[in-house]
């Protein structure tokens, strides 16, 4: 299971240099609008120090950790629902991500041009959403007529109508279907309005551009949170972030504590990106291999299992499971197992984060 997040924003906000940073890659990043004509698609690993460690105690030839991918998707302008700027072929991009993450402009630099003259940050977050919402109407328009047919003649479920309806009514809000989801929308089912291809039931992430003197100003970052409640914000500066990915790791650290920062903004980025989604990862190592595997919250061991081959979902036995905590202290399986850390898990055994696991399976 691949985690796509969908980077979305006006032009000149930092997509395609925050896009650099998470892929080591070289984008056309112009300061000029459409610098990105073609959605520039990048998979970067999720950062773990647990597999380091993992490696180190079953001496583990290569790390395989769980991966992110990141949709760069060309600068939205007003009128995107109608055609302007590159119109709906972007909107068609961000159907095939599971988040989007709206970057946010919210430094100022004379040197590079705001496509509507002045930051605002509230200004352009209202923009995304207003052409993203207008982008659902128009789906919503065309589909609403032909389940009202469909549930005539009976090929079609009544919830799936109401649902569309109820979004419409969402949407003439002006609100998004994530946000207004949360507190509850009667006859409305998120994972139907999903079917219909409706964009803004996806879960949104905000990532604010600021300069280096606004990572550290936490009543800016309360501001900026406020516009985006209730979902998640993260604060960053994509060029810092850009050369932090050209660093190794203790440089890289060196120069977050220079500026007053503990996480860069791309760990950020993917931890919380790994939380909205409802997402978690557990851990198998051997002579081999160390890797991550990523599931969903909630799910059971052979779940999980099936994540690696179908075939050990369906043959599954039983699960060998020590949590990596329990793991790290004692420094190997066998003390593991003596100081009896070590389960024996069975089907309706719910995986929690960082288990290491062992599966047993009939083929």
């Amino acid at each position: 299971m691949a985690l796509t997040i969908g980077i979305v924003g006006l032009p000149n906000v930092g997509k395609s240099t925050l896009f650099n940073a998470l892929t080591k890659n070289t984008v056309l990043a112009a300061n000029y609008p459409f610098a990105t004509i073609e959605p520039n698609i990048g998979v970067v690993p999720l950062s773990d120090s647990r597999l380091a460690r993992l490696a180190e105690i079953f001496g583990s030839a290569k790390i395989l950790p769980a991966t992110v991918s990141f949709v760069d998707i060309a600068g939205i302008v007003r009128g995107a629902s109608e055609g302007e700027g590159l119109g709906n072929k972007f909107l068609a991009n961000i159907r095939e991500a599971d988040a989007i993450c709206q970057v946010v402009r919210a430094f100022r630099d004379d040197d590079v041009v705001h496509v509507d003259g002045v930051v605002s940050p509230k200004d352009d977050i209202e923009t995304i959403n207003t052409e993203l919402i207008l982008a659902d109407m128009q789906t919503l328009e065309n589909a609403i007529p032909r389940l009202e047919k469909e549930v005539k003649g009976k090929r079609v479920d009544r919830a799936v109508l109401d649902t569309a309806l109820a979004a419409q009514t969402v949407l003439e809000r002006g609100e998004t279907l994530y946000a207004a989801a949360k507190d509850g929308v009667d006859g409305y089912s998120a994972e139907q309005a999903r079917a219909l291809g409706l964009l803004t039931t996806k879960p949104f992430l905000y990532v604010f551009n600021l300069d280096e003197d606004g990572l550290t100003d936490e009543a800016l970052h309360d501001e900026l949170a406020a516009l985006v409640a209730p979902a998640e914000a993260i604060y960053l500066n994509a060029k810092l972030e850009e050369d932090l990915a050209e660093l190794e790791a203790e440089e890289a650290a060196e120069l977050l504590a220079s500026v007053g920062v503990s996480e860069a903004g791309l760990d950020q980025l993917a931890r919380v990106g790994f939380g909205t989604l409802g997402l978690q990862t557990y851990l198998t190592a051997g002579p081999k291999e160390t890797r991550a595997w990523t599931i969903r919250k909630g799910w059971t061991a052979p779940q999980a299992a099936g994540v690696i081959h179908t075939d050990f979902q369906r043959g599954f036995i039983k699960a060998e499971i020590v949590s990596f905590e329990d793991l790290d202290a004692l420094g190997s399986m066998n003390e593991a197992k003596a100081a009896g850390k070590v389960r024996m898990e069975g089907k309706d055994y719910v995986m929690q984060d960082g288990d290491v696991v062992e599966f047993r399976f009939n083929v």
